[in-house]
């Protein structure tokens, strides 16, 4: 019976990671365990947090001119080393290079560093991409991996719970133009004036003088008022805490599943998926009942599960 190909050796992936990872077969050993060793890992992010300071030192116009061009040979450095560590990775993956870009933060990377060069002519958008190489840091944190990504996941819910509150504040404002508008014009004047009022008192800042105003003009502030804290302030907090808390719980299963699958199949995996084919040939070759097969087939979902 044949096995299938073991991986080579293990390596831990990244300066602030316990988890061992398996390389695959195919993959360079000696040229990962470098790429993934601390050493590597402090120079890169030194690298990258050098290059964050002359970029921020280039932002001064009065900057001497010696402390410029040494902020410029930095920037310049910076590119050439990224450029070459985005090689080696590359080259890591030995005679499998396109599984380089199964990671997003591989595709980030390569995004990037790759875009340099070709936005030269663009000065605002040139910086903007040189800004995103500091974001390549997160990297080297698990943690704040995660709360980038849940960031990210975050947009689309934050965006349709955006589209609701937007739709209630122009009924609320509609409302406090009826009841306030004559009465206190700066703030309830228009529905421009009102949006910005109802938007500031998301805050709950001014939220006592707004609301005593309103008393004064008409006893129907206190309900107006109160539904807009309870319906409009509160359940946006708690929206929100709920989407974050959501998107960073599918942030979490998305980097457990993409260390999972970066990882190769353990020798226990292995053996299970040689039973699986044998079975099917023997399923093939009609040498075994069918209902011997189906409970060959449900022990070994039971210990796979285990």
């Amino acid at each position: 019976m044949s096995t299938p190909e073991s991986p080579s050796s293990q390596v831990r992936p990244g300066l602030f990671s316990s988890t061992e990872v398996e390389l695959p077969a195919y993959r360079i050993a000696w040229l990962a365990r470098i790429l993934y060793g601390n050493a590597f890992e402090i120079v890169v992010i030194a690298v990258i947090l050098a290059n964050a300071v002359s970029l921020a030192m280039l932002t001064f116009a009065d900057l001497d001119p010696g402390a410029a061009r040494v902020a410029q040979i930095i920037d310049q450095v910076a590119i050439i080393f990224y450029t070459a560590e985005l090689v080696l990775r590359i080259v890591s993956y030995g005679t499998k290079p396109w599984m380089f870009f199964r990671n997003p933060w591989n595709v980030f990377d390569f995004v990037v560093v790759v875009a340099i060069p070709f936005l030269n002519n663009g000065t605002v958008i040139f910086r903007l991409v040189r800004l995103l190489r500091i974001l390549r840091i997160f990297r080297f944190l698990p943690e704040a991996r995660i709360l980038m990504l849940s960031m990210i996941k975050s947009v689309a819910p934050l965006a349709n719970l955006a589209v609701l509150i937007g739709f209630l504040m122009f009924i609320y404002g509609m409302a406090g133009v009826y009841l306030f508008g004559a009465a206190d014009p700066e703030r309830w004047g228009n529905i421009g004036t009102a949006m910005l009022t109802l938007t500031v008192m998301l805050t709950l800042e001014n939220f006592p003088d707004t609301f005593l105003s309103g008393l004064d003009v008409t006893p129907f502030a206190l309900l107006y008022f109160l539904t807009y804290m309870f319906f409009i302030v509160f359940t946006v907090l708690n929206v929100l805490i709920g989407i974050v808390l959501t998107a960073m719980d599918q942030a979490r299963e998305e980097v457990g599943k993409d260390a999972a699958r970066d990882a190769a199949p353990t020798e226990h995996e292995a053996e299970l998926e040689a039973l699986r084919t044998r079975i099917a040939e023997l399923e093939a070759g009609y040498k075994v009942s069918p209902d011997h097969l189906r409970r060959i087939r449900e022990e070994l979902d039971r210990l796979t599960a285990g």
